[in-house]
């Protein structure tokens, strides 16, 4: 091998290990969400306003979203029936929200220890005062490994756990501001792939049972 092949090949290495590291670094980076982050992604979008200055949103359709919101406010995760979560879902999917990559023990409610700053992040941004008012549903997703009502059920007491420990914490009222639903694996992040662990998260969403317009 020539001196120039030989230094074409250790750059090509150098650079691989550079892309490398740049990609790890990366992912480390998604899996350490701040507070600040968590406080923006939920942020209430401001309403947009027609000619005449007023809101464009149905009035009905605010005050539906909320009196259903109420009937799940001290329920237990386990009385939610199939069509209250598609319901909780379908509303969600318009609200400001956040996938969290927060990891339990093996087949486990355990918060992971790797995964307590998320939690402790997230507790420090539910606590923002720019956040209150609003009730937050805490949805919890497993991966498609293992039988249908085993990880619906386990996505339920891991939903149940970070609610918990949010409330014993940081004093969140787990009656009226947080509200825990489990879909197993029924709802994958990734779809293409439903075994991956990308599928295993919390999602929190930001429910807007207060006023967006200030």
């Amino acid at each position: 091998m020539t001196r120039t092949h030989r230094l074409t090949a250790t750059a090509a290495i150098a650079l691989t290990a550079a892309l490398s590291m740049t990609a790890s670094l990366a992912i480390a980076g998604d899996n350490n969400v701040s507070a600040n982050q968590i406080v923006n992604a939920l942020q209430p979008k401001p309403l947009t306003r027609s000619l005449s200055g007023a809101p464009q949103i149905d009035p009905a359709v605010k005050a539906k979203e909320m009196s259903f919101v109420a009937t799940l406010q001290n329920r237990k995760t386990r009385s939610l029936s199939t069509g209250e979560r598609e319901e909780i879902a379908e509303i969600a999917s318009t609200k400001p929200k956040i996938d969290l990559d927060i990891q339990f023990d093996y087949n486990s409610a355990e918060i992971s220890k790797a995964s307590l700053p998320s939690v402790q992040e997230l507790g420090k941004a539910l606590s923002n005062a720019s956040l209150r008012g609003s009730t937050f549903v805490l949805a919890g997703h497993t991966d498609a490994v293992g039988g249908e009502a085993f990880n619906q059920d386990l996505s339920e007491r891991r939903a149940d756990t970070i609610k918990r420990y949010l409330t014993d914490k940081y004093g969140i009222n787990n009656g009226t501001d947080l509200v825990t639903v489990g879909y197993g694996k029924s709802k994958p992040k990734d779809p293409n792939a439903p075994m991956d662990p990308v599928n295993r998260r919390v999602e929190v969403v930001n429910m807007d049972t207060k006023t967006a317009s200030k």
